[in-house]
């Protein structure tokens, strides 16, 4: 029996994934958007924590660049994430504003 290789099993997860992630998000009712929302934003700030660790990590290794580089990206898709997040959940909220006549 041969074992399957590791980038192919990690590969079939991510793909996987995609397709929950894809029908979780579509099927929530608008209803549950604004705590959800308030979830992700919650999520991602826990990402900027590990991405500041990350690009403040100190040149011990020959690879600690390219830690530096990843924490960068997480840590500016995690804050694009963040503020389309505040943004969304304002929009959100206005709409149960009563309006003024």
């Amino acid at each position: 029996m041969e074992a399957v290789d590791p980038f192919v099993f990690q590969l079939a997860i991510f793909v996987l994934a995609i397709f929950v992630g894809y029908y979780v998000v579509w099927s929530v009712t608008p209803a549950l958007h604004t705590p959800l929302m308030s979830v992700t934003n919650a999520v991602s700030s826990v990402i900027v924590v590990g991405a500041l660790i990350a690009v403040g990590v100190e040149l011990v290794t020959d690879n600690a660049w390219t830690a530096k580089v990843l924490g960068f990206v997480a840590l500016t898709l995690a804050s694009v994430n963040i503020f389309g997040g505040f943004l969304v959940t304002q929009r959100m909220l206005a709409m149960y504003k009563k309006k003024e006549k």
